[in-house]
């Protein structure tokens, strides 16, 4: 992006989950020269061929799926037509159509609001949306050697309605070059077109998952391949933020998937139960009636574009079908499939800042308003949750005490509520709160939503005008981005210069705070949390 704005409001509006740094980052991709080109790597759908970029084979838009079109439209992902020729991979594929959330980074002109319209259009990232979207991208050490590495594989954010593993800070170069991991990132089918039930109207009875079992698809895909990429495919962690979060929760209640991941990463998006069968089905009848259709033919027909613009479109995200998806991943227990993955889950310590900061509202919100605003969510504990997060945060204005409510109240509460439920099972669970303040704005927005994904993926010199270039920052960023690797490598997290972190159980409830000097804390927050015990989390969207 050559120019910025400094509106202050336009810089910090709420980006309703597509994420701060994803916004800024996309389309922000300093391409590095490619070096030379890799040798052919043999594939169960045909060979292939990549870019050596600074000293990485780089694979980018594999094919790992049949166009989803037509007849394959809400159908199970299939096989490609295999291939004999070296089909060359320099080049993400499309991006998933988009059906974007509002909020106020379409709305304010400024740097939040320029990076979303730049990143979700972006010709320097090639990305663009189409039906025709399953492809990854791969970025490995090393090709062809006997040698095994841990594979990541990244399951993006934008709840499940949008987003792409094509964004600047998903680019695996930094983990494969420093960490020496293998890295896969997933563009898979997105709200209604990987998740409109049409069981009832002659479709397959998954194919409220399909979007889902496009993932499921990818982890069968790094099964038979990634030893051609110099992966380890007994050594494969699924990790994901906020709507990837949510991904990685529910592939450890799908049977399909039980045995091709071995560690699981979530990051702001604790996924408790999914939705509800009947109440696809009949989103999938309003839909079709408003449509004017009648038949599953008919909706196969309707022009993508014009699917994507429809009002009153099936709301996305996996169903409990009872074939792909049988039981909740975590309610009311964990779900038994995957006692045996380890689980590193956390979020952010000021999540609401995102979809809060930028409001017409904020600066000026009034007790009586703080109350008013926090009552349909709370009831009659809201005083008693504003007293307890007001112990654990003293001194904060109204404003930042409603997105500290929020933020414990939702992203917080389903965590730990997931970490309890985990912590019965023999993988384990580790639980972290990050607590390190981006410093625009004089630290304005705190820590908030998706901050964490450049250090995870040590990518931070991809907004310096965010992160800043402090030598402190810099040493996180190599520490949490060698604490995810580790996770992934050994299935405990650890790193030099962190201090043990303790497995959580419910009576220690240990939990990793992140950031320059980080240090275990137990039960953090838990004035709010005895408050809130025994109702569901509230997601911190204000």
């Amino acid at each position: 992006m050559a120019r910025f704005t400094t509106d202050r409001r336009g810089m910090l509006a709420a980006a309703g989950g597509l994420g701060l740094w994803t916004l800024l980052g996309a389309g922000a991709r300093a391409e590095a020269p490619a070096t030379s080109v890799t040798g052919v790597v043999k594939t169960s759908n045909g060979p292939v061929r990549g870019l050596v970029i600074e000293g990485i084979p780089t694979f980018l838009g594999l094919r790992y799926g049949a166009p989803p079109v037509g007849p394959l439209r809400f159908a199970p992902p299939q096989k490609p037509a295999p291939w004999t020729d070296p089909a060359w991979a320099y080049n993400p594929g499309a991006a998933s159509m988009q059906v974007l959330a509002g909020g106020g980074a379409a709305r304010y002109p400024g740097i939040v609001g320029m990076a979303l319209a730049e990143g979700m259009n972006s010709a320097e990232d090639g990305v663009r949306e189409h039906e025709d979207c399953l492809f990854i991208n791969v970025y490995t050490p090393q090709v062809g050697s006997s040698r095994r590495r841990p594979v990541m594989v990244w399951l993006h954010g934008g709840g499940f309605s949008y987003g792409s593993g094509n964004w600047a800070f998903y680019d695996g170069h930094n983990l494969a070059k420093h960490h020496d991991v293998v890295v896969v990132s997933v563009t898979h089918r997105l709200n209604m077109f990987g998740f409109t039930d049409v069981a009832e109207i002659g479709g397959d009875p998954t194919s409220g998952n399909a979007g889902m079992l496009d993932i499921v698809q990818v982890l069968e895909w790094v099964r038979d391949n990634i030893e051609n990429f110099g992966g380890d495919p007994g050594c494969v962690t699924i990790f994901g933020q906020s709507g990837g979060g949510g991904k990685v929760s529910a592939l450890q209640a799908m049977p399909r998937a039980h045995g091709l991941f071995h560690r699981a990463i979530i990051e702001s998006g604790p996924g408790l139960r999914v939705g509800s069968k009947a109440q696809a089905a009949e989103q999938t009848k309003a839909w079709m009636a408003k449509l004017g259709v009648s038949d599953l033919k008919g909706l196969q027909a309707v022009p993508a574009e014009v699917l994507k613009a429809s009002q009153g479109a099936p709301r996305g995200g996996p169903i409990l079908d009872g074939v792909s998806i049988p039981a909740h991943p975590f309610d009311p227990v964990a779900n038994p499939l995957s006692a045996d993955i380890p689980v590193m889950i956390g979020c952010t310590a000021d999540e609401a800042t995102l979809y809060n900061v930028g409001a017409d509202w904020w600066g000026r919100l009034t007790e009586a308003e703080l109350v008013a605003k926090l009552r349909p969510q709370y009831g009659d504990k809201t005083e008693a949750v504003i007293a307890a997060t007001r112990s654990v945060r003293p001194g904060d204005d109204p404003s930042y005490t409603y997105v500290d409510v929020t933020t414990i109240g939702g992203m917080y509460m389903g965590s730990t509520t997931l970490a309890e439920r985990k912590s019965a099972q023999a993988g384990g669970v580790w639980q972290y709160v990050w607590t390190w303040r981006e410093p625009v704005e004089h630290g304005l927005m705190r820590a908030p939503h998706t901050t964490e994904i450049p250090f995870a993926f040590d990518n931070i010199a991809k907004a310096p005008l965010l992160l800043g270039d402090a030598e402190t920052t810099r040493q996180l960023a190599r520490r949490i981005s060698t604490l995810w690797t580790t996770f992934a490598r050994t299935g405990v997290p650890s790193a030099p210069g962190l201090p043990h972190w303790p497995k959580f159980d419910p009576e220690g409830r240990a939990t990793m705070m992140l950031d320059v000097s980080s240090h275990v804390a137990h039960d953090p927050y838990k004035a709010v949390r005895v408050i809130l015990a025994g109702m569901p989390p509230r997601g911190p969207m204000g």
